[in-house]
């Protein structure tokens, strides 16, 4: 499948056969693309939380309005990010890199989020996003359909995947085969309208 197909018949999908499992070596892969995503100083901060037990899915799916997403889909990831990732051994994010590039980025990752909690959410928010991207379109590739969600009480979450206080939660993403398909798409604006040269 090219990239535009997978980005062209990309929807949200609601509705999932609640019986089929994704083989392991599937999801693997599905990850392994994930984790390739872009992050500014490639902090890698974000952290995929896999919710595989029944019981957990349930009290999820109490906590997310009863959407049955929650509890069908093969797959539930919990797209979550490290805000003090950025001060972790940023060293081994560069351990790869000329020492040249070592000495000067290692350094400026310091000075770029230390004492900016904005900044650290905002990163966390732009790394999960662009992560989820990967993982939807890989996902399409594979024969499986998606559902970004965000539809759901971020605490009580937070509480049952016992998310540590200096991380935070960007969204959910379902992942399964469908057994509905979707509406056609609802009102997708022109690109003239979203688009703006220069200056608005």
């Amino acid at each position: 499948m090219q990239v535009s197909e997978a980005i062209e018949s990309r929807r949200s999908y609601k509705w999932y056969d609640a019986e089929h499992k994704m083989p392991e070596e599937t999801f693997k892969e599905l990850m392994e693309c994930a984790i390739l995503s872009p992050t500014a100083f490639n902090i890698q901060n974000w952290r995929f939380v896999r919710i595989t037990d029944s019981s957990q899915r349930e009290e999820i799916r109490k906590a997310a309005w009863d959407q049955a997403q929650v509890t069908d889909a093969s797959e539930l990831i919990i797209l979550c990010f490290d805000t003090k990732a950025w001060q972790r051994d940023p060293e081994r994010y560069w351990v790869n890199a000329p020492q040249e590039v070592r000495d000067m980025l290692v350094p400026a990752t310091d000075a770029y989020y230390k004492g900016k909690p904005q900044v650290e959410r905002d990163e966390g928010m732009r790394s999960c996003g662009m992560a989820a991207q990967s993982i939807m379109l890989m996902a399409k590739q594979l024969g499986y359909d998606t559902c970004p969600m965000d539809g759901f009480d971020y605490v009580e979450v937070g509480k049952l995947i016992n998310l540590p206080a200096d991380h935070e939660i960007a969204f959910m993403l379902a992942i399964g085969k469908p057994v509905k398909e979707v509406w056609p798409r609802p009102g997708q604006l022109p690109l003239a309208d979203v688009l703006v040269t220069n200056s608005f």
